[in-house]
């Protein structure tokens, strides 16, 4: 077509109004093709004396294409019975994903979900976000549908400000509410400050309900606790569902228990449920906290057979109330990952994030193996300020020094949890990081090398997420 035109993604094709749009790999970046008499916004160029505009992919194109194509605008998607969030906080990774999608279509994603953390640590927005996984789409001609989550949000002016720009989910996340203190308290303790004259005591306290074949018997001091710890949380819940939900119902709520230090037991998290419910909220998912460690970057740590068992309980209250349980941390989570399916029974929300960026460093470990080293050097003299952002137990000691490995070897690093975790935990430091005179130390160059190896990347996240799909789907290969 042309060096102006580059190489056209021929799914990417898209009847319109005087002709087609497409996207174009231009070499250094892709355009929008698009017919003169469209409303993008571009250069205009000329193929064979007809007129076209090369569109740049800006927010203002982005939200043209989801204007003239809806299957690249997000919808509701919480009540397909799998879904998974593919949080990508690059902003390239998506395409990949709607390829591999194909090859699924079980499974519902949700292409733009990233978290006030995220966006704060990679230096990027909500519509930046949204916009990325819009071009995916288009590029990859996917349409399956899509989902966009405003995740971990815990401020109604954040969940007011993503709803607005279109997002079709959002994750309350009420631990700032949760009275953690209550999880430690005594019997005794509890007892002493229990109110007789809690009228909601009636309702819970010494009686046994039942999910499916459990049984779950919440007593006088499992009640206190119950309501100690989330009672706050629950009024919480309560005024973000009147004042952003109610009677413009055009996103999926789900409720999030799971930022806490210990278990939710499934007696707190039938209160939990009952008492959303009987506040009016409308959640169609919510985040108990498992048994067991959820890590980021690695796989499940703990009694994979007890986890089983838990889960299979908080699953039996989920179908009780009619919503799907949400697994949060989900990547690389594969030792529990057929549990998860089996006690679902094909109805969960999975959410990924952080393993995509990993996929992302080892291609630079392969592709470019001294700025590899270099970000590795500048990671491990950050890694405490980056401790404050996430719980990890990574031993720094057991990561093989780099003067001893080879540039070949540099790749296998990756296959290290404690690396894994010391590279996923310092994304953002490593992103936002700068010189002396103000210029991205790293950022820059990464993408430069992402883009140079797109296919390398590409090729990396169909495995790996991948694998992920899999096991959910009680498969031991990918399908291709």
């Amino acid at each position: 077509m042309g060096k102006r035109f580059g190489v056209a993604y021929q799914q990417s094709v898209a009847p319109c109004e005087g002709g087609s749009v497409f996207m174009a790999d231009c070499g250094g970046e892709d355009f929008l093709i698009a017919p003169a008499g469209s409303r993008f916004v571009g250069e205009p160029v000329k193929l064979a004396r007809v007129e076209y505009i090369k569109a740049p992919l800006t927010h203002e194109n982005a939200a043209l294409l989801r204007e003239m194509f809806p299957f690249c605008a997000p919808r509701r998607v919480l009540a397909e019975p799998m879904t998974v969030g593919l949080g990508d906080r690059l902003g390239i990774a998506g395409t990949a994903h709607c390829r591999l999608l194909n090859a699924y279509p079980e499974f519902v994603p949700v292409l733009a979900q990233q978290s006030m953390r995220e966006l704060d640590l990679t230096g990027r927005s909500y519509e930046e976000v949204l916009d990325a996984a819009t071009f995916a789409v288009f590029r990859a001609g996917y349409r399956g549908g899509f989902g966009a989550d405003g995740d971990h949000l815990k401020t109604i002016a954040d969940i007011q400000s993503a709803l607005g720009l279109g997002y079709t989910m959002i994750t309350l996340d009420v631990s700032d509410f949760i009275d953690k203190a209550a999880a430690a308290m005594s019997e005794a303790e509890l007892l002493a400050a229990d109110d007789r004259n809690d009228e909601r005591g009636a309702l819970y306290a010494g009686k046994t309900f039942r999910a499916e074949g459990h049984e779950i018997f919440i007593s006088r001091a499992e009640y206190l606790r119950a309501r100690l710890l989330y009672d706050r949380a629950l009024d919480f819940a309560g005024q973000v569902w009147r004042e952003c939900f109610a009677g413009r119902e055009t996103a999926d709520l789900e409720i999030s228990v799971d930022e806490t230090d210990t278990e939710t037991t499934p007696a707190q998290h039938w209160y939990v449920a009952s008492e959303l419910v009987r506040r009016g909220v409308r959640f169609q998912t919510l985040a108990p906290r498992f048994p067991g460690e959820f890590q980021k970057g690695v796989d499940y740590i703990g009694d994979a057979q007890a986890f089983a068992q838990g889960f299979g309980v908080h699953a039996a209250i989920a179908r009780s109330f009619g919503y799907k349980l949400s697994v949060h941390s989900g990547s690389d989570k594969f030792s529990v990952f057929p549990a998860v399916a089996a006690a679902a029974q094909g109805r969960f929300h999975l959410k990924t994030a952080g393993t995509n960026w990993l996929c992302a460093m080892r291609v630079v470990a392969e592709a470019q193996p001294a700025l590899y080293r270099e970000i590795h050097a500048f990671a491990l003299e950050h890694f405490s300020e980056a401790q404050k952002y996430y719980k990890v137990t990574t031993d720094l000691s057991k990561i093989p020094p780099l003067d001893s490995l080879s540039d070949g070897a540099l790749p296998s690093l990756f296959d290290q949890n404690d690396c894994r975790q010391l590279i996923h935990i310092t994304y953002g430091l490593i992103l936002q990081a700068k010189t002396t005179d103000g210029a991205y130390r790293f950022r820059n160059r990464l993408y430069a090398c992402w883009r140079e190896n797109r296919a390398a990347y590409a090729k990396a996240l169909r495995a790996h997420i991948g694998r992920h799909l899999a096991l959910l789907c009680g498969e031991d290969t990918v399908r291709v």
